[in-house]
């Protein structure tokens, strides 16, 4: 197997999609007045739900909480939350780094079924156009056909997203 690294995004790229999906969001929901939360999918999701955390704050100043979901990505099951607020009649972006099959975005969403959130939408920084499952992300840095046999993976190095490439 060929494990050359095929960067599709270096630090500064990967920067400006972030950037452009907070003025996406705060398009979107600007006129809201409450808390937006931010689920990060552990652990390259949180570092992204930090930065669009920031990012909203500084372009529409509204209000995140972040909260981490943790689960096992290859064989998705139980989701645990570092914490669980009133998820009842509030916005929540699940933010993930790659949608590839889908199946971790479906799961992910498991822990606010049982509430009633206003409106669920998905972010990712990378999707792929062929998924197994029926789900389409809400905010997309960047949309890529790739084969089943490549896989895309996102670098980050403490609070920053360093790059995404292509193996």
């Amino acid at each position: 197997m060929d494990t050359e690294k095929k960067y599709i995004l270096d630090e500064t790229s990967a920067a400006v999609k972030l950037e452009r999906m907070a003025y996406e969001i705060a398009e979107e929901l600007g006129d809201t007045s409450e808390t937006i939360i931010l689920a990060g999918v552990r652990d390259n999701g949180v570092v992204m739900a930090h930065i669009l955390a920031r990012l909203i704050k500084e372009i529409a100043g509204l209000e995140s909480e972040i909260i981490e979901l943790a689960l096992d990505k290859r064989r998705p099951g139980p989701v645990t939350l570092n914490r669980e607020p009133d998820f009842n009649n509030r916005i929540i972006i699940v933010v993930d780094d790659v949608v590839n099959s889908g199946k971790t975005s479906l799961y992910a969403l498991k822990p606010f079924l049982n509430s009633h959130p206003r409106q669920i939408q998905l972010l990712t920084l990378i999707e792929r156009t062929h998924k197994a499952f029926p789900v389409k992300a809400d905010y997309v840095g960047i949309s890529l056909a790739t084969t089943l046999q490549e896989h895309i993976y996102v670098e980050v190095s403490g609070d920053r997203v360093t790059g995404a490439y292509m193996i």
